[in-house]
């Protein structure tokens, strides 16, 4: 069987960096953005309670942009996945502190409702052609409102111990680790040792078919940086009070994503959508069954993230879910996705989102005012777009 380093790239180095220089320049990004406001606030950044908080924090906005980044890859996009996630979290407080529902029948009730709402605005877009944008604008507007209504106009809390878990609980160190969570320490090490290995052997199953892309010291790079940078955020965590929740909820759903974008036949299909609608369909895709079921995917995520959010305030408020799709899609956009359909990759949606909350926990860190640091991040996101648009003219 061939070896990992046996097939020769077809390109060089210079001509690798090139082809792929958004994936590696929006990784670089993230790690030197990490490293500014590491020394910008006195190594405050990094320590594990400040790290625990910028997972938390950033949890709902990860989460969402994994259904983000395939319907803006379906060449659509989702206004409304603000509203709806504030729309969810009121009304499992409602359910939960007004009916006193217990906390599973509440969590399935909501995700259910989340995806019936995908599905009716998905059922507009894809079968009767009416522009995404109108129709999740009116779903914004819907939503908020109707979260209004449901609390009128006050915060309902507090909710249950079990409900609160969801975002603000902790793997339990089994290992009973002293002085350190061992098990944290050691998920983190088998995370790593795993993606390692199958990123070995894909590599050895791209090299018999003599379709190895990647240089042998980009992967030996690329891999290594990813390795290191999971067993040191272990460490980090390990040192506090250990994984949380909401951690592991995002691993679990960043991999069954990047599994379905680029291993299954419906992520081809969605990809091939996104780049030629016409010729998808005139190649038998059922297009509008797939762009239905995008919005499904999104509303569903949707609900998980205002579950999530909710548990973490502790709290359902009026406010809550507002300006969260421009976060949202601003980590698509930052993270390689194209504004005309068809690119566009989980992890980089993941990254964009990270340099997003990195940014925001930073600046919040070091006082700037929220007012620069929008300012700020709309800068940021209009030099990812002029990158992207760049990049391509020049292909």
């Amino acid at each position: 069987m061939a070896s990992i380093s046996e097939s020769p790239p077809p390109q060089s180095l210079v001509g690798h960096l090139r082809a792929n220089i958004r994936e590696y320049g929006m990784l670089l990004a993230l790690v030197a953005i990490m490293a500014f406001f590491q020394v910008a606030t006195s190594g405050v950044l990094l320590k594990p309670v400040n790290l625990t908080n910028l997972f938390l924090q950033n949890s709902y906005i990860v989460i969402m942009a994994l259904g983000m980044l395939l319907v803006i890859v379906a060449g659509h996009i989702d206004l409304s996945v603000g509203s709806v996630s504030g729309f969810i979290g009121a009304l499992a407080a409602v359910m939960m502190v007004h009916y006193h529902i217990p906390t599973v029948p509440t969590i399935i009730a909501c995700l259910a409702i989340g995806a019936v709402i995908g599905a009716a605005q998905g059922y507009w877009i894809a079968y009767w052609k009416i522009p995404s944008f109108i129709v999740t604008l009116a779903g914004m507007l819907v939503f908020r409102g109707l979260s209004l209504t449901m609390l009128q106009g006050q915060s309902v809390g507090p909710f249950p111990k079990g409900f609160q878990a969801l975002s603000s609980g902790f793997v339990p160190d089994v290992l009973a680790g002293t002085g350190i969570n061992l098990t944290a320490l050691v998920l983190g090490i088998a995370a790593a040792i795993s993606l390692v290995v199958s990123a070995v052997r894909t590599r050895a199953k791209q090299a018999r078919y003599a379709a190895i892309e990647e240089p042998f010291a980009f992967f030996i790079a690329r891999n290594g940086v990813i390795a290191f940078a999971l067993v040191f955020i272990a460490w980090l965590l390990a040192s506090g009070r250990g994984l949380p929740n909401v951690l592991i909820t995002m691993a679990v759903l960043i991999a069954i994503y990047t599994f379905i974008t680029t291993r299954t036949t419906i992520g081809r299909r969605i990809y091939a959508l996104g780049g030629n609608e016409k010729a998808a369909r005139l190649s038998g895709i059922k297009t509008d069954r797939l762009v239905f079921l995008v919005f499904v995917n999104m509303g569903m995520l949707a609900a998980l993230a205002g579950l999530i959010f909710a548990a973490r305030l502790n709290t359902a408020t009026p406010k809550a879910g507002v300006a969260f799709e421009l976060d949202v899609i601003a980590a698509c956009f930052i993270g390689g996705a194209s504004a005309s359909g068809g690119v566009g990759r989980i992890i980089g949606a993941v990254i964009g989102a990270f340099i997003m909350g990195v940014m925001n926990n930073g600046m919040s860190i070091m006082g700037v005012g929220i007012d620069l640091q929008q300012v700020i991040k709309g800068l940021v996101l209009l030099a990812a777009v002029i990158f992207d648009v760049y990049n391509k003219n020049r292909a």
